[in-house]
Formats: C-alpha cells, sequence, structure tokens
C-alpha cells in the first residue's frame, strides 16, 4: 500500500518512501520539530557526562587501532576525523542516491542514539530541505559504516567541500559531532533501497511482458490455476500466479484454448521462479525497514541513563544476506525471459514465420534479439554472485570481519540498470508476434502494455537497436507499482 507524506522524524520510513522522496514523488516534512531538537539535546547531553565520566571510543581515544590511545582534544577534532576519514574515490554517488542517503541518515539521527547536536542535525535538515545535493564518493565503504561516504557529507555541511548542487547554510560541528555522524551504513541503505524499489517494479513488468509472449504463444492458463497453486505453500507463487491470470483472461473472464497441452517452462514455471524472487524482495524490504530506523551508532547513547554502549550493532551483516538472496533470484527470472523469446522465434511453437521474419527468403527477422537477451543474461548472472562469502581484515588486525552490504547493494543497482534492456527484448519479440496474429490478444488485460509499444512496426529485416531502445523505455515506464 502507498504511504501518505509523514514528518521525516516519525518511525516507519520504508525503502519506498525514501526511493520516492529522492526521486521527488513524496513531499516528507523534513524540519525539525521542538520535541526533536529536546530529545537531541537531552541525548547530547548525556553523551558529555559520559565523556566527562570516563573512556568514550572515539572522543576520548583514537578509533579503529587507536583505540587504546588518548584522544587529544585540542583544535577540531570533530574536523580532524571527518578530513582523514574523507578519502573517498570512484564515481559520485547519483543525485538521488545523495538525497536518499541524507534522508537515511537524517531519519536516524533523530532518535538520538548518536548523541550529535541539535546544531548538526538541524543544518542537515536544512540542507535536505533546500535539495541541495552534495558530491559523495562511495568507494570505502564496506558494510561496517559508510564513514568515507558521511565524511564527505559531514565536510560539506561543515563548508569545507562545496555542494554539486543547491546549498545550505555552513554547519559548525561540536567536539562531540564527529564519529557520531559518521557511524552510519546510510549510504548503503540509500543505494539498496532505490535499487531494491527499482527491482520490485521491475518484477511486475515482467509479469506483464510475459503475458503478452504467452498470448502470443497460445500458452495454457492451467499451470496458473489457483487449485494448482494451493496444493503447495507458496504464497509469492500463487500471487504471481493470480495476476497472471488476470493479465491473461479473455472477455467475461473466458479462457482461451491453448496450442499445447503442456507449456515450455518459460510459461508453465513463470509463478514458481517469479515468487522466488518476489519473496527476495519482501525480505530485503524488510530489512531495509530496519536498518532505515535503526540507532546503530558505535557508541550508542541509550535513553535510560548516562554510560554509552559499545557494541557491533553496525554490522549489516542481514542487509548484505538478503541483498544477495535477492541478486541470486533475479538471474531465473530473466533465464525465462530469454526462453520465451527463443520460443516466440520457433515457428513450431508459435506457428508464425521463423524468427518472425517478413521478406526475402533467409530473412533474419529477430533472430538478433536472441544474442542480445544472451549477452544481458550473462552480464546479469556475474552480478548474481555472492559478496559474503570473501572476508576484509583491517585496522591492523582489530576489525577481522566486513558484511559487504555496500558491494551488494551497488550490484543491486547494476542489475536494476540491466534488466529492463533483457526484457525489451522480450518484448519487441511478442509485440512483433503479436502485430502478425493479433486476434491472440484480444480482450486480455495484458494488450494494455501492448498498446504502450507505439513503435513503428517494420516487418522487413532493419536495425533494430531504436525498437529495443523504445521497448526498454516502455518497461521502465510500466512498472506496476504496488
Amino acid at each position: 500500500m502507498p504511504h501518505l507524506p509523514r514528518s521525516v522524524g516519525e518511525p516507519g520510513l520504508i525503502a519506498r518512501d525514501v526511493a520516492a522522496f529522492a526521486l521527488g514523488a513524496l513531499d516528507l516534512d523534513v524540519r525539525l520539530t521542538a520535541d526533536d531538537l529536546a530529545r537531541l539535546g537531552a541525548a547530547h547531553e548525556r553523551l558529555k557526562v559520559a565523556v566527562d565520566q570516563g573512556e568514550v571510543y572515539g572522543l576520548t581515544t583514537g578509533v579503529g587501532a587507536l583505540r587504546t590511545v588518548d584522544l587529544d582534544t585540542r583544535g577540531t577534532p570533530t574536523l580532524r576525523l571527518w578530513r582523514s576519514h574523507a578519502g573517498g574515490t570512484g564515481a559520485a554517488l547519483g543525485d538521488a542516491e545523495a538525497r536518499a542517503t541524507m534522508l537515511v541518515r537524517l531519519h536516524q539521527l533523530l532518535r538520538g542514539g548518536a548523541g550529535v547536536t541539535p546544531d548538526l542535525t538541524a543544518g542537515l535538515a536544512r540542507a535536505v530541505e533546500a535539495g541541495a545535493v552534495p558530491t559523495l564518493r562511495d568507494h570505502g565503504g564496506l558494510g561496517t559504516g559508510d564513514l568515507t561516504v558521511l565524511a564527505q557529507l559531514g565536510l560539506t555541511l561543515a563548508g569545507e567541500l562545496p555542494w554539486r548542487s543547491g546549498g545550505a547554510p555552513v554547519v559548525e560541528p561540536a567536539d562531540t559531532d564527529g564519529l557520531g555522524f559518521l557511524s552510519s551504513s546510510a549510504a548503503t541503505i540509500a543505494v539498496a533501497s532505490l535499487a531494491v524499489v527499482r527491482l520490485a517494479d521491475l518484477l511486475r513488468a515482467a509479469e506483464q511482458v510475459a503475458a503478452l509472449s504467452h498470448l502470443a504463444l497460445r500458452g495454457s492458463v492451467a499451470a496458473y490455476d489457483a487449485r494448482v497453486l494451493a496444493a503447495k505453500d507458496d504464497p509469492f507463487a500463487a500471487a504471481v500466479a493470480a495476476r497472471m491470470r488476470s493479465l491473461l483472461d479473455g472477455p467475461d473472464g473466458q479462457q482461451r484454448e491453448p496450442a499445447r497441452l503442456q507449456d515450455p517452462f518459460g510459461l508453465r514455471a513463470l509463478p514458481q521462479v517469479h515468487g522466488a524472487a518476489e519473496a527476495a524482495v519482501a525480505a530485503a524490504e524488510q530489512v531495509l525497514a530496519g536498518e532505515i530506523g535503526a540507532s546503530a551508532e558505535n557508541p550508542l547513547v541509550p535513553a535510560d541513563d548516562d554510560h554509552v554502549l559499545h557494541h557491533g550493532q553496525f554490522m549489516t551483516q542481514r542487509l548484505a544476506s538478503v541483498l544477495d538472496a535477492l541478486r541470486a533470484a533475479l538471474p531465473p527470472v530473466l533465464a525465462l525471459s530469454h526462453a520465451r523469446l527463443s520460443a516466440l522465434l520457433d515457428a513450431r511453437l508459435t506457428g508464425l514465420p521463423a524468427f518472425l521474419a517478413d521478406g526475402p527468403s533467409g530473412s533474419s527477422g529477430l533472430m538478433i534479439a536472441e544474442y542480445v537477451a544472451a549477452d544481458l543474461y550473462a552480464r546479469a548472472s556475474t552480478l548474481s554472485a555472492p559478496v559474503t562469502a570473501g572476508r576484509t581484515v583491517l585496522s591492523l588486525g582489530l576489525e577481522e570481519h566486513a558484511s559487504h552490504s555496500t558491494w551488494s547493494a551497488r550490484l543491486c543497482a547494476d542489475l536494476a540498470d540491466l534488466v529492463p534492456s533483457l526484457l525489451a527484448c522480450e518484448l519487441v519479440t511478442a509485440v512483433r508476434a503479436l502485430r502478425i496474429a493479433p486476434d491472440r490478444a484480444l480482450g486480455a488485460a495484458a494488450a494494455g502494455l501492448l498498446e504502450r509499444c507505439d513503435w513503428e512496426h517494420v516487418a522487413p529485416d532493419h536495425v533494430l537497436g531504436p525498437e529495443l531502445e523504445a521497448a526498454a523505455v516502455v518497461v521502465r515506464a510500466g512498472c506496476a507499482r504496488r
């Protein structure tokens, strides 16, 4: 269900909210309330009491392997820490990813667990409200905290780095703001939120494309029968099958006469394969909701006393695991898309010209679309390898593990970039088949997608690139919202 606009300080922000806000589709109120400022002020005072009473990691000591070294608090310790950690290189986060990062960090800071000053949090809120976009280069994230990215954000708020677009009043951080502001995986969560939402919507678009292929191939709906799906406890597969039935039903709910007793797996096993991916999306969305609303800073300033807690809650292992699982669930979906494309080119299955060609003998028709899809599938498969099997040891061996969720989030984004092009290959092929045999789609709800495929129908052999690009645009724009 869609979420109504809300205040950034309210609990319950989810990945789809973050993505919608970052893309300008959700109007969140990001101004801090008096209650927000009071809560932040009280948390900051508790942190100062803890510092006065004893050792606090990162505030009375150095960080990492320097945890046993007393910190020289003269000068500007917060700016020193941010400068030393703003070592990110590589491509900058996109505007939406940067805005999402700022929103997630603001939402988390409002929990009060970081103990940062109200002034710093309010400065971040002003920047978010103004639509300012920093330059955040993301190399250096390991799934244990986006230190490099958030150090760059902190220095931008402090006026030491320029805004990429827009701007906000300079904030002077307190000496106690350094580590608390950095101690988050906000950028990883932001990138993952945008990518998971895109993948969730692309899965629904894949159903619509598959429905057109089903119509062109005169497939059987028996595999989607509710009685079949009720025989196994798999609610995600059952939901996919129900949506496929609604896309394929003829006028007045009539079922079409199938061409075969039993279809290829690309049609027959679609609910089971897509259902697994839907389940992986649901798991990722659930974990992201927990991470977006987390107060996982180390050290943590609890709400009930003046003693800070040192912990490992910043380890985003669960997020890394669900993102790995999601990426693993996607190649089978894409394999079925490629399989349906191949079936659409087979005259034995369609009863239409081989490769849907029209022209002199030996014309290739859409033969090359299968090759393009195969290339894209191979690329997608390389992006699906797990990152959680790797190991990283840092800071003189003190930090002997990393979740690598940052890498898995980025790979999800790369997959979301690639999937529309692969689905476009199937869509172009299904549309060609249904233009040759338009009666096969009469009365089906899926024909609504067919109507949006308004590129020119050129039957003789020609360059397919423009059609594939146009189809990819339709796939992106035709993603069904949940």
